[in-house]
Order: C-alpha cells, then structure tokens, then sequence
C-alpha cells in the first residue's frame, strides 16, 4: 500500500540542536513546523523559552509557537486538539509536519494516542484550584483520604497533580489511576496511510550541558531579563505557567533583589542541566524503538528517514 501522508516527529532535551535541525528538515521536505514544547506555545518570554526568532520563523511556516497568554494553562489534551488542525492543513496544502519541541508527553499522545478522562465539574476545578493558590497544604491529605490509590503514586510536594488527581475523583467518582489503566485513543501510529519518520536528536551529554550554559548567558544578554521583569509588571507569579520557564524564577528573584545576578544565572544554568538530564532519560526509556542521532548534521540522510 502506498503511504500518501508523511510526518516527521524530533523530539530531544532542550538545548540539543532541534530548532535548527528542524529547519534543515523543513528546507529540504518542503515542509512547516508544529511546536510540541510546553514553554514556547506562550507569547511572553520569547527569549527566555528559546522560540525560534523572526529571521528563523521566516524560512518556513511555524505553527504552535507563542499561541497563548502567559496565564493560560495547556494540558496535553487542549495541546493534541490544537495540533489536529494544524497536521491536517499542512497535509492538505501537499506539504510535510515536522513536529519538534522537548514536551516527551506531547509526542506520547500524538503517536500513540490519549486516555480519555470525562469533563471536570467546573465548580470542582475553581475550588481546588483556588485551594492550590491559598491553601496548598491541604491538597494532598484529601487525596489520601478520597483517593489513597493516586496518592501513593504522587509526591505530596506535587500540587498540580494533586489538584488533578482530587479533580477526577470529585468529578467522575473514579480515580485518575483507573482511567489512566485504559488503552490510548487516536493515535497516528494506528493511521494506516500515514508514514511517520520518528527521530530523537541525542548528542553526547557534555554537549548538551555546556550548550545549555552557553545559550543562557546568550539569553540574559539578548533579553530575557527584561522579558521577566515586564511578566512580573503584568502580574505574573512563579506559579503563573509560563513562569515555570527554565530560569524565570530565579530571574526573578534577582529582579526582587533576593539575589545576585551571578547567583541567578549559577542556579539557572544548574536547573537547566538536570532538566535536560531528565528529558535524556525519558526520551531513551520511553521511545527505546525510535531513532537516536547524535548530531545535526553528520548522521542523518533526510532521503532515508522515511521507511
């Protein structure tokens, strides 16, 4: 049978080479780019999330990119119903998705699909959610109480998977552990006219770490500290969630006077590392079948990516 749709999926942790990679992609497929990290759907903070720049985002179509208000949550679900859509009009205009981003649970639901969770009760999701910002001690004794299942998986530090878990079992009277033991819907890997190239950019982790410090000083000189402070004029507080952006804390409290600048970018640079340290070993145990290149350049043949 003759595959009439292609897509190509690079995931990778941050700081390894994606966007650029991604745009090779695009230039030599003809193709347009579908943002899958969590951080760069926000419009604040351009600099800081490392969204592709004017100069870049003009080679080729970018979809998913600086989408939303700083302040507007994006579950993985809202994410996948958005890139739906997008996949669909860059299929329809003969052209190929290249989806790139670090976010591993977007790629998850995109390729093999979602569990599906009934509606939360709106009046349940503004309770627990206003508890969250006021009283955030008390979340994870009451999932002890009504759903100690869920509780034994979670980190009593963990508030907004609390909060989740307390939603489900308040909203539907099952635990979230329950739905989550389904079998996913609507993934593309089940699209039988679909052929999906699925690539995980992996350079060594020396190369990742000292590309993670070198891009953040390049970050505070072009900007990022004024980014974070004009979040902070608009209102915006670490538990915002484009604040939860590498470095905007601690950009942050530098900006409040809290500390230095050089102690800032030290602990910035530091959470940046083991950040990508844990998305290295998410991606290798969660996507052991998908293929692993080591540089941008060197070890890919665009004319073979595809089976």
């Amino acid at each position: 049978m003759i595959n009439h749709r292609k897509l190509i999926l690079l995931g990778g942790a941050t700081a390894s080479g994606k966007s650029s990679l991604a745009l090779a992609l695009a230039t030599h497929f003809d193709g347009e780019i579908v943002n899958a990290d969590s951080m760069q759907i926000y419009r604040e903070l351009r600099c800081l999330t490392a969204r592709p720049d004017a100069e870049e985002e003009a080679q080729c179509p970018h979809h998913l990119y600086g989408l939303l208000s700083g302040n507007d949550g994006c579950s993985v679900m809202r994410w996948r119903e958005m890139a739906g859509p997008v996949l669909d009009g860059i299929w329809s205009r003969g052209r190929i998705p290249i989806v790139t981003g670090g976010t591993g649970l977007y790629f998850k639901a995109l390729y093999e699909g979602l569990v599906f969770v009934p509606d939360i009760d709106v009046e349940v999701r503004h309770s627990l959610r206003q508890m969250m910002v006021e009283e955030p001690e008390k979340l994870y004794p009451l999932l002890e109480r009504e759903d100690p299942m869920m509780a034994a998986q979670l980190n009593s530090a963990d508030r907004q998977r609390i909060t989740r878990a307390l939603e489900v079992i308040r909203s539907t009277g099952r635990s979230l552990s329950e739905w989550q033991s389904q079998p996913p819907r609507g993934g593309l890997k089940n699209e039988p006219d679909l052929n999906i190239a699925r690539i995980i950019l992996y350079p060594p982790r020396e190369t990742v770490y000292d590309n993670c410090n070198h891009r953040f000083d390049l970050m505070v000189q072009n900007g990022a500290l004024e980014e974070v402070k004009h979040a902070i004029a608009e209102g915006y507080t670490v538990d915002t969630p484009v604040m939860k952006s590498l470095g905007a804390v601690q950009l942050a409290a530098y900006l409040n006077g809290e500390v230095s600048l050089e102690e800032a970018v030290v602990t910035a640079k530091m959470l940046t590392r083991q950040y990508a340290k844990r998305q290295m070993t998410w991606f290798r145990n969660q996507f052991s079948d998908w293929v692993f290149i080591s540089s941008k350049e060197d070890e890919i043949i665009p004319d073979k990516i595809f089976l």
